[in-house]
């Protein structure tokens, strides 16, 4: 019965520590560890139950989550002195929650191959905001039976459970594809905050619009329907959605660094967009083209 599943949890940080409490709501219980005693504490609070090693985390659970800082930590927690391979049985499965290097999660899950334990790096998006609500996406890369085994009690933890493929590392890949668009597009917000500023526009006035009009159109996602990136054949039905959007977009673009060329802004990214969009979505120009 998957409600026998034991859970267990490293990591009570700003997300692992949220994440661990939706976990401890689990029919089959919650073992967590920290090096924080309060952290530890707040999830005792919500009915986990603390261990005092990493050792003894393993000994008693069958799935363990990992939501620490970096690589080096996701390697001490998982092969280090006492750590969860110590004493993790054959067919435990652990879940490696931070963001580290897709290497790192083929080599440590190389690792635990040779004790019977499964690894799956199954990076979280959302932050802490989501963490708090349930409502995190987790991407997980490896054996989609392992992944299957994971869908009822991470359901309390992700709104969100996505099998990125099946070879771990495909997981941490999809978090970094994610996150390039998250931070390039702060990136931009910071180019398109500096031309209003220079245009006398109020900013956080700019902000409220964006986020208004980006909560109805989907903003960046919006346009991420297609399963490839190759360029729409002649009479592919997304060929007229995305025609449209190309002749908009270069329109707006060029209307936005002629005005950034007026007050003197730099406006590297706009320069980029305008270039590329029309590849980017598939509808290049062509030669001779009206």
């Amino acid at each position: 019965m998957s409600e026998s599943i034991r859970l267990g949890y490293v990591g009570l940080g700003n997300i692992g520590g949220p994440m661990a409490g939706s976990l401890a709501k689990w029919a089959g219980g919650l073992t967590v560890f920290d090096l924080s005693d309060e952290a530890v504490a707040k999830l005792v609070d919500q009915g986990a139950q603390q261990a005092d090693s990493l050792a003894d985390l393993a000994a008693a659970t069958d799935i363990i989550g990992i939501c620490v800082l970096n690589d080096e930590q996701v390697r001490t927690v998982v092969t280090g002195d006492r750590g969860l391979l110590s004493a993790a049985r054959p067919g435990t499965i652990i879940t490696v929650h931070s963001t580290i290097s897709p290497e790192t999660a083929v080599d440590l899950a190389a690792v635990c191959a040779e004790r019977g334990v499964v690894l799956l790096d199954a990076p979280i998006s959302g932050g802490a905001m989501a963490a708090e609500q349930g409502r995190l996406a987790i991407m997980v890369g490896g054996a989609r039976d392992s992944y299957e085994r994971l869908k009822e009690p991470y359901a309390l933890a992700a709104e969100m459970l996505i099998h990125a493929g099946p070879e771990v590392g495909a997981g941490t890949k999809m978090k970094l594809a994610r996150n390039l668009l998250h931070f390039v597009s702060f990136t931009a917000t910071a180019e398109a905050a500096r031309l209003a500023e220079a245009a006398g526009i109020d900013i956080t006035k700019l902000g409220k619009v964006v986020r208004h009009t980006d909560s109805i159109t989907g903003g960046a996602g919006a346009i991420m329907l297609r399963d490839t990136t190759a360029e729409i054949e002649d009479g592919d039905f997304w060929r007229d959605i995305f025609l449209p959007v190309r002749t908009l977009g270069e329109k707006d673009l060029s209307l936005a660094l002629a005005l950034g060329g007026q007050l003197g802004v730099d406006l590297p990214l706009a320069q980029i967009a305008n270039r590329d969009l029309a590849a980017a979505l598939g509808v290049p120009h062509h030669e001779g083209e009206s």
